[in-house]
């Protein structure tokens, strides 16, 4: 599992690297999508926190890492902005992102220089909704007395799933999540457009959904047709007997494809797929792209 998060961890990073994907999400993020931050006034960093602030390190320091940390000019301005992404649920993401943000201010004061403003956003990929704490009192017991004394943090999540792609302004973003929406949702017709994307693009929103994509099911060259796309995947599930009415094929093949999407099935599971009627197999094979949990599986075998 620790595997999926690492790849979909360092997706992320590269599709950041881009000045307009980066620009794009944090216009997304902080402003409904209006173009305050531009992509030319972005200062690349390291996502080490002390080479963004300059701060040297003390021999028993232990430094601290953010998954994307850049400068932004605004107005002519300079802020820093910081992006954590999750692949799961985190119930105590709020306490995170506070230090961090701390650390940064921190860091600033400790070098001297000019203290600037932080921001810091969550951009979640997970199959599951976020439910917890977007702020930092939503996740405390206060009592009334209190409330007006109590410092607020608040922590804006950007959930893959629930984005508006209509909003962004970035091509490759754009695609990066229509085509994940797509997946996760399991709509096959819509994913089948007559429609040029990038391959880097529909690679990054394979990882994020965690859907079995290999290098066989990609034409050559950066550009990808996906209508001939989809069909050369299916194709492959063909070949490999999905498609060719031999239950023992398609069970193997499923419960590869199932390892591949879940991380594991449990051995219940696997059992259960032995018995499963050809009917049914083939009705999970339809719905691949749309299984999260094995509860998902159990409900269409049922």
């Amino acid at each position: 599992m620790s595997q999926i998060r690492n790849a979909s961890d360092s997706t992320c990073k590269k599709l950041f690297r881009d000045d307009g994907c980066f620009a794009d999400i944090c216009n997304y993020a902080f402003f409904q999508g209006k173009q305050i931050i531009k992509p030319e006034e972005l200062v690349s960093r390291e996502n080490d926190v002390s080479t963004l602030i300059g701060k040297e390190a003390l021999p028993m320091e232990t430094k601290r890492y953010r998954d994307i940390v850049r400068k932004a000019s605004i107005n002519g301005e300079y802020m820093i902005i910081g992006v954590e992404h999750q692949s799961t649920l985190d119930k105590n993401m709020i306490i995170r992102i506070l230090n961090y943000d701390a650390q940064l201010y921190i860091n600033q004061v400790e070098s001297g220089k000019e203290v600037r403003p932080v921001g810091s956003f969550v951009f979640y990929t997970g199959d599951k909704e976020w439910t917890y704490p977007k702020s930092l009192k939503e996740s405390l017991k206060v009592s009334p007395e209190m409330e007006d004394y109590i410092n607020d943090w608040k922590l804006p999540v950007l959930e893959l799933q629930k984005m508006d792609p209509q909003i962004l302004k970035s091509k490759r973003l754009k695609e990066v999540v229509e085509i994940s929406q797509s997946m996760f949702k399991g709509d096959y017709e819509k994913l089948r457009t007559n429609r040029m994307i990038s391959v880097e693009s529909f690679k990054m929103a394979a990882i994020f959904t965690h859907t079995d994509i290999k290098e066989e099911d990609l034409p050559e060259g950066d550009e990808i047709n996906m209508c001939k796309a989809m069909d050369q995947l299916f194709q492959r599930f063909e070949n490999q007997g999905i498609e060719k009415g031999e239950a023992i094929g398609i069970e193997k093949t499923l419960k590869e494809q199932l390892k591949v999407k879940l991380g594991t099935i449990s051995s219940p599971l696997e059992e259960r797929l032995t018995t499963t009627s050809l009917e049914k197999l083939n009705e999970l094979t339809l719905n691949i792209f749309n299984i999260n949990s094995e509860e998902d599986v159990l409900k269409i075998i049922h």
